[in-house]
């Protein structure tokens, strides 16, 4: 997109204000009730359903819901517990690692640094952002599938890569819905924005919206 596609203040202003009222309190369909098992769900969840992530984890946070449950239970439990998920073999062997550097370097708390995060196996910066605002509070944006493309097809924030939109959205977005920016921004995506059928003809944003291949009914989306 060009700069000439991206909304203007008063428009991201407006864009953000219909969000809240929308969602006053957006939260992560991922279900957790610890840091911990944040930061698991979240590890599972690349490449996969928050959806099929929460049916892998009720079973597995029910058997092992800290650092060292989780590495009693070693990668071939791990694996037991979550074999409907991508990348599963992967994921196990990563989640077991990051619980033994969790118990050797930080006493079995997760860190509240990006630094410390993002040197445990399978976090990556999405990762971490995830974690340092869902589970800190911290005004970071976490740029997913989801964010990318509502921030580029409405113009809120373009940018050619997640790096580019991340400093765009975290530049442009006002203050005060920056906490809760993340959030809105993949319930948008996931429900409405949606990757192959925009539903712009129940959108509360479609006036300041720059999509320009708005899809106006339901009916003419349908037959697209």
């Amino acid at each position: 997109m060009t700069e000439l596609d991206a909304m203007n203040a008063n428009e991201r202003q407006v864009f953000f204000e219909r969000l809240r009222a929308k969602t006053p309190r957006p939260e992560s369909e991922l279900e957790y009730t610890s840091p911990f098992e944040m930061l698991i769900a979240v590890m599972l969840s690349a490449q996969a359903t928050d959806v099929s992530v929460n049916k892998a984890t009720r079973h597995l946070f029910r058997r092992a819901s800290t650092p060292k449950a989780m590495l009693e239970l070693g990668v071939e439990g791990v694996e037991s517990f979550i074999r409907s998920i991508g990348l599963f073999r992967t994921k196990a062997k990563n989640v077991v690692a990051t619980s033994q550097i969790l118990l050797d370097e930080h006493d079995g708390q997760v860190p509240t640094s990006r630094e410390a995060l993002e040197a445990l196996p399978g976090v990556g910066r999405k990762t971490a952002n995830v974690i340092l605002n869902t589970v800190f509070g911290d005004p970071t944006i976490a740029v997913d599938t989801h964010v990318f493309r509502v921030a580029n097809r409405t113009g809120l924030a373009p940018g050619r890569d997640v790096a580019a939109v991340e400093e765009a959205l975290l530049a442009l977005t006002p203050p005060e819905f920056l906490a809760d920016c993340h959030h809105w921004l993949i319930l948008h995506g996931r429900y409405t924005c949606k990757a192959k059928l925009p539903e712009c003809w129940r959108c509360v944003e479609v006036d300041v919206c720059h999509f320009k291949d708005k899809v106006m009914t339901a009916k003419k989306g349908i037959a697209e």
